[in-house]
């Protein structure tokens, strides 16, 4: 995954023991023989804020003269990126949950007001799919959703979120289907290091 000439931002994941090698099941259910704990990066207030800054300002090239009213961000791990990205815009700093039937929801008072303007902030995108899905509860909510951001992509730029999307660093990740896992069929053991319960 990581090539010989490493970004600041990989050099981040180096320095903190973020990048992890074994056999991990992502938050999309695939396997890898390669994870990015962002929490390890994100532990770091100035990492926290240096990053956020990052991803603001590729947010605002890539929305333009819009004006973003708030972040939304899907609980756990886009939870501190979303806060310092939002901190950096200088917007409202919100986040989604799942609830008991693991669907993304809206709690602890939040509010989305018809018409709010939003951008999706995430700590790392595999599929896309809970940024996707917080997209769409945004829209059912009322809300303009303007674009995506994440720290991580490690679609290769391949995840399709619904709205145009930034990251800070691309990467091309080898991830399986779990019956197409090598490291399942080598009998390693299986390590699910993300925040989803399922």
């Amino acid at each position: 995954m990581l090539s010989a000439v490493m970004s600041w931002i990989m050099e981040l994941f180096q320095q903190t023991e973020a990048y992890l090698r074994g056999h991990f099941r992502l938050t999309s259910g695939l396997h890898s023989g390669e994870y990015l704990q962002c929490a390890k990066v994100l532990a770091h207030p100035n990492h926290a804020e240096r990053l956020g800054k990052e991803l603001a300002g590729k947010i605002k090239v890539l929305t333009g003269d819009a004006v973003i009213d708030a972040v939304v961000s899907p609980a756990m791990g886009g939870i501190i990126i979303g806060h310092e990205t939002a901190r950096s815009l200088g917007v409202l700093s919100l986040f989604t949950e799942r609830d008991a039937s693991n669907a993304m929801t809206l709690r602890r008072g939040f509010e989305i007001k018809p018409g709010l303007r939003v951008v999706i902030i995430e700590d790392v995108i595999t599929t896309g799919g809970s940024t996707k899905e917080v997209v769409t509860l945004m829209r059912q909510m009322g809300a303009e959703v303007l674009a995506a951001g994440s720290i991580i992509d490690r679609s290769g730029g391949r995840a399709d979120v619904g709205v145009p999307r930034v990251s800070l660093q691309t990467l091309e990740a080898v991830a399986y289907t779990p019956e197409e896992c090598p490291l399942c069929k080598e009998g390693l053991p299986l390590v699910k290091p993300g925040s989803r319960r399922t």
